[in-house]
């Protein structure tokens, strides 16, 4: 962001007042975060509880992606904030889905109208709009019964690569990594769907919010999913981050899967894998906290249909830097994160060069950050998988798999169907 356009857009923030105040509990046992963002509102929601918006009072440029977003908490704070509660996600709030490579632009949005349920059952709203302007509202004006519209019966499916294509791309990121090239990286491809309607956003969330109960269910402008991966989450002082990297499928009989599970975490190519993302968590975390936890075996993570190698990383960070103010945001970490080597690579630089070349088509937004920051650097971001693309009658989504030199081209063929399959549950109704 350059300087002019900074300040103009700090000047446009000051002109606006932020106002949260707790629901009463009436209307947070009825809160429906789904219903609330509906087909064009905003959404970042994990295990009921999360964040969901309406409008647009503000939109911040990032013309330079995540690699700097040090601007955004200036542009929240500069708003005038009557905030009741004082917790993470009350007062101004920016929501954004943000490009896969870090220098590409993106935008976050200031919504004009906020609602937040918590894990202990609480709620609450937060209303933006100019200043010494009163606003009345009531939650049936953002909740009423939506016109019915009809989910498209016919679909068509396109893949931007043949089959064989595919693992003869695997088989030649195998030859560069055994090559010394580099150690890891992480090839995706994409799916276009093509439907006889426009597509109806708010069913598809309603359906991968049933389908992956436990994974973020986000939409950002266009750009839904149910990610499993969580990139990094601050709340104060406390980080979480949960980066997954191994796969294996599901049977669906539980004795079968518990030994498909026990396989995985046996799996020496998976447990590599696994490890190399690890490394660049405490490599690029450690440095800024008192006390980071990064267990020393990964977890099963389970979903519909396949299970993934997952660590839970906690951390506490630096108490001086978090009381006078330094402490990176839970944007900042994000765009530090990013691209983790769960979604890149190792080396990054030659991972990233690596999908350039042998991507056929570019991630846009798909593995990059998607979440929410507000004024005190409070927020959540996960990683931009088992998402879509939607653009009226037309879906593109993305599915990947790391390669390291013990790879085999069909077994990763296998992995992006499975994870491919897992949102066109949700996005092809015939």
């Amino acid at each position: 962001m350059n300087v002019h356009s900074f300040a103009d857009t700090i000047a446009s923030a000051s002109q606006l007042q932020s106002v949260t105040r707790r629901l009463p509990e009436s209307q947070a046992k009825e809160l429906d975060l789904l219903a609330f963002a509906g087909d064009d509102g905003l959404l970042f929601m994990h295990d009921g509880v999360g964040l969901s918006a309406r409008g647009s009072v503000l939109t911040i440029e990032m013309p330079e992606g995540t690699s700097a977003v040090n601007h955004v908490e200036t542009i929240l704070r500069a708003l005038h904030t009557d905030d009741a509660l004082m917790r993470a996600g009350t007062g101004p709030v920016a929501f954004g889905a943000l490009p896969y490579l870090p220098g590409e632009p993106g935008t976050l949005t200031i919504p004009a109208v906020i609602v937040a349920k918590s894990g202990d059952g609480s709620a609450w709203c937060t209303q933006i709009g100019p200043k010494n302007e009163a606003s009345e509202w009531t939650m049936a004006e953002f909740v009423a019964p939506r016109k019915q519209r009809w989910s498209p019966h016919g679909f068509d499916l396109h893949s931007s690569v043949t089959h064989e294509q595919w693992c003869s791309t695997i088989a030649l990121a195998v030859q560069r990594i055994k090559a010394g090239e580099l150690e890891k990286v992480v090839l995706a491809r994409s799916v276009d769907v093509v439907a006889t309607d426009d597509f109806v956003v708010g069913d598809i969330l309603s359906r991968l919010h049933a389908l992956f109960p436990s994974c973020m269910v986000f939409s950002v402008n266009g750009f839904i999913g149910a990610s499993p991966e969580l990139l990094v989450s601050r709340k104060g002082s406390a980080l979480r981050a949960h980066p997954l990297a191994g796969t294996i499928a599901r049977s669906g009989d539980s004795e079968t899967d518990a030994k498909l599970a026990a396989n995985l975490l046996a799996s020496a190519k998976d447990r590599w894998e696994h490890s190399l993302v690890l490394g660049t968590f405490q490599e690029l975390l450690g440095p800024l906290c008192d006390e980071l936890d990064i267990p020393s075996t990964p977890s099963i993570v389970s979903l519909r249909n396949v299970s993934h190698l997952g660590t839970l990383i906690t951390g506490s960070l630096r108490a001086r830097d978090v009381a006078d103010g330094k402490a990176l945001s839970a944007l900042q970490l994000a765009g530090l994160l990013n691209p983790t080597a769960a979604v890149g690579g190792v080396p990054t630089a030659a991972a990233i060069a690596c999908q350039r070349e042998l991507e056929p088509e570019p991630r846009g937004t798909y593995a990059g950050p998607v979440g929410w920051v507000d004024a005190a650097g409070n927020g959540e971001w996960a990683v931009g998988l088992r998402s879509a693309r939607i653009e009226g009658n037309r879906a593109r989504m993305f599915a990947g798999g790391g390669i390291v030199a013990d790879s085999d081209p069909m077994s990763e063929l296998v992995e992006t169907q499975l994870k491919l399959q897992a949102l066109l549950a949700a996005v092809v109704r015939p």
